[in-house]
């Protein structure tokens, strides 16, 4: 589907932050400068596109950001997205939540995750000072908190609140990025024109690494494995939220007896000694150097379609023909529908300010990308065309 204008809304806020209200439709923000998105239960494709500030070629230097969020083929918009520019001693703030089995968790951490960071950071103190293992620490402790007190809201104030979310989030400064990850969402940095993956994804599955530890944790936690998935539900290890693999882990097996998933013998057998799924984020640190153009964050309904260098060529050769970041980010998720996309898609990209667009000289094509997007068109055509052909007999 097209991002024609009447699909699209633009929104620049510069109010206080707001209560927040049981309105999905409701705009908030935590910064005079929030740059942030409105979330249309009722549209399947497209729900809110977050605009940055001026992104013309002849702009002064500095980040420019682009963002945008898009329900896609799914029933509900889970995912949500958040800009403070300068809101941490000179650093930006910028995160992605993808949320999983209702909305409850990302609206709360859309408000309240930057407060636990704002604060366990002193305000961007910590980030100026250049320790790392002090910024570590305070950022583990953020997103253990915030998990705490997301964890005590849905059981206070939602029954049966099974919702979970991940949260990737960055922190950029002059001369370094910081990223503080938990989920499957990604960031990707593209330096002289190449990309580097900087995060992995935390899933239950898979033989590198990451996963490897992942499954290896949730063993020795009592959990076990099944098609993928945690206990056969979820295909997710860290996340907020997720009641019934922290504090409800017992009624959850019992849940699954009644449900007849699982024999009595069988859970008596189960001894649960540590939680299923965690909110211990992993933390890195880039020095931001000449040569680093700009970063993607998104979620994995980018990433599952799209490939890290795939985007960056894409990118980077959208910001070469006009230099607008907020068209290159819509042109970046417009790629995705385009490859049908399954999941909510939702981007933010910072242009670093270090390249001058104008001069940069063209890339090559990259024919792969460029052949499956001809082929999916094609395919999609063909497909309308035969349905209409059977409509008229």
């Amino acid at each position: 589907m097209a991002l024609s204008s009447p699909q699209t809304q633009r929104f620049i806020l510069t109010n206080n932050l707001h209560t927040p209200s049981t309105s999905k439709n409701t705009h908030r923000s935590t910064s005079s400068n929030c740059f942030t998105t409105t979330t249309s239960r009722r549209s399947r494709c497209c729900s809110a596109i977050a605009i940055d500030a001026p992104s013309s070629l002849a702009e002064a230097p500095g980040i420019r950001w682009g963002s945008i969020a898009l329900q896609g083929m799914r029933e509900e918009m889970e995912d949500d997205i958040i800009v403070l520019p300068d809101s941490l001693h000179g650093f930006s703030f910028a995160a992605v939540f993808d949320g999983h089995g209702g909305v409850s968790s990302v609206q709360f951490l859309r408000d309240e995750l930057y407060k636990e960071c704002h604060e366990a950071l002193q305000g961007g103190l910590l980030l100026v000072e250049k320790d790392f293992k002090a910024i570590k620490e305070a950022l583990e402790e953020a997103f253990v908190k915030a998990d705490t007190r997301l964890l005590k809201w849905l059981e206070m104030n939602r029954e049966e609140d099974e919702s979970g979310a991940t949260a990737t989030a960055v922190f950029i400064g002059d001369d370094k990025l910081l990223v503080s990850h938990i989920g499957d969402s990604s960031v990707v940095l593209c330096r002289s024109g190449k990309a580097e993956m900087l995060t992995s994804p935390h899933r239950p599955y898979g033989n590198n690494k990451a996963s490897l530890q992942e499954i290896k944790r949730i063993r020795e936690a009592g959990g076990w494995i099944s098609n993928g998935r945690i206990c056969g539900d979820i295909a997710i290890s860290r996340a907020f939220g997720d009641m019934r693999f922290k504090t409800k882990k017992n009624e959850m097996l019992q849940k699954g007896f009644q449900e007849g998933r699982w024999t009595e013998k069988f859970i008596s057998r189960v001894q649960f000694n540590n939680d299923l799924v965690v909110a211990c984020p992993d933390i890195y640190q880039v020095t931001l150097g000449s040569d680093t153009e700009f970063l993607v964050l998104a979620s994995d309904g980018l990433w599952d379609y799209i490939s890290s260098s795939d985007a960056v060529s894409f990118v980077r050769d959208q910001l070469r023909k006009h230099g607008n970041i907020q068209q290159a980010c819509e042109a970046l998720a417009q790629a995705a529908l385009d490859r049908r996309t399954q999941d909510n898609v939702s981007i933010i990209i910072a242009d670093l300010g270090r390249t001058d667009w104008q001069n940069v000289p063209k890339q090559q094509q990259n024919v792969t990308f460029e052949l499956v997007q001809a082929l999916a068109t094609i395919g999609i055509v063909s497909i309308g065309i035969w349905f209409s052909s059977q409509l008229s007999l």
